[in-house]
């Protein structure tokens, strides 16, 4: 914590989020990502672009690995203006910026056609827009998947599969509700403590997305993969506003642009990534379980109604995605 408090401070004092030198500028991107993973590649191709559609005019660091501090740690720095960009997932994003709540509603999107056919149309550009009174605008969404059941001794074909059973989740007050009301039993914990509990029963299973469940080898003790993409909550790329009003209006198109292709090929990343985890867990001897997702979306009614009446505010937003 130390270190990364250093690093903070020495980023604050020279830069400022921003450095030039010789008519170059040289724009500080941190997240917490190992570099092998598809998000990392897709920022990658977002520093690509920028450096040729810019002519080498505005160039990205990338601080990867958490250099910097955690997701809530970096959008801080951004809001002061320290570092210029950051990926962080919705679901921290919405500590501060209200609206991003509701991507995380379970069995919101239909597909993942319909998922990203809003994140880049109205709906979308709309939520990415809010944080610009938090100092936080949006730039784009990257692919972060769909999270699904996993267990170690019990099949999931049917919510009626999940009563009795003790299924770790996220200290997420839409996940505590969605797990129970499916019948089974919420039980936040921390992520570095998982493995050990699903092996020696502590809880049953789990939920993640396909590269998270086999990074973690959780797949060598959990026996069953239930696809049911009850949460499809997108990653986000942010710039500071602070940052961003520095730019020249030409400087931001090329940032725009260089953030909507990146985006386009995390995509791509993203599901080589899927194809490749699924692998490795049926090659361990991991069932993989297609259920009817209909099942479960009408079981879980009970916690979008919930968040409806507790944000009224937000109703419009969920009428526009779910008739889009």
């Amino acid at each position: 914590m130390m270190n990364r408090l250093i690093c903070a401070i020495f980023l604050m004092t020279l830069v400022l989020g921003c450095k030039k030198k010789d008519g170059v500028k040289v724009m500080y991107l941190a997240h917490t990502l190992p570099q092998t993973h598809p998000v990392h590649k897709g920022i990658l191709e977002f520093q690509k672009a920028l450096g040729l559609k810019s002519g080498g005019v505005l160039k990205v660091k990338i601080f990867p690995d958490g250099q910097l501090g955690s997701e809530r740690e970096v959008l801080e720095l951004l809001q002061i203006g320290s570092v210029a960009v950051t990926k962080v997932s919705a679901a921290t994003l919405s500590n501060f910026v209200p609206e991003y709540h509701v991507l995380g509603i379970p069995y919101l999107f239909k597909d993942k056609q319909h998922q990203f056919d809003v994140l880049e149309g109205e709906v979308g550009k709309s939520i990415l827009q809010k944080g610009e009174k938090f100092w936080l605008r949006g730039l784009c969404y990257y692919d972060a998947g769909s999270r699904n059941f996993y267990t170690s001794s019990k099949a999931i074909r049917v919510p009626e599969d999940l009563k009795g059973l003790k299924i770790r989740v996220m200290n997420n007050q839409m996940a505590i509700n969605m797990v129970n009301a499916l019948g089974g039993s919420a039980t936040p914990m921390a992520y570095g403590e998982l493995y050990t509990a699903i092996q020696q029963g502590v809880v049953d299973g789990a939920e993640n997305n396909p590269p998270s469940f086999v990074s973690s080898n959780h797949y060598e003790v959990s026996k069953y993969y239930t696809i049911d993409q009850h949460s499809s909550v997108p990653d986000v790329l942010l710039i500071g506003t602070k940052y961003w009003n520095k730019l020249s209006d030409q400087e931001k198109v090329w940032v725009q642009e260089a953030a909507d292709e990146s985006s386009q090929a995390q995509k791509q990343f993203w599901n080589e990534s899927v194809e490749e985890s699924m692998a490795i867990a049926k090659k361990a001897g991991v069932e993989i379980i297609i259920p009817e997702k209909s099942l479960f979306q009408e079981q879980s009614k009970s916690v979008l109604e919930t968040f409806k009446k507790e944000h009224p505010e937000m109703s419009d937003i969920i009428n526009k995605i779910k008739n889009q």
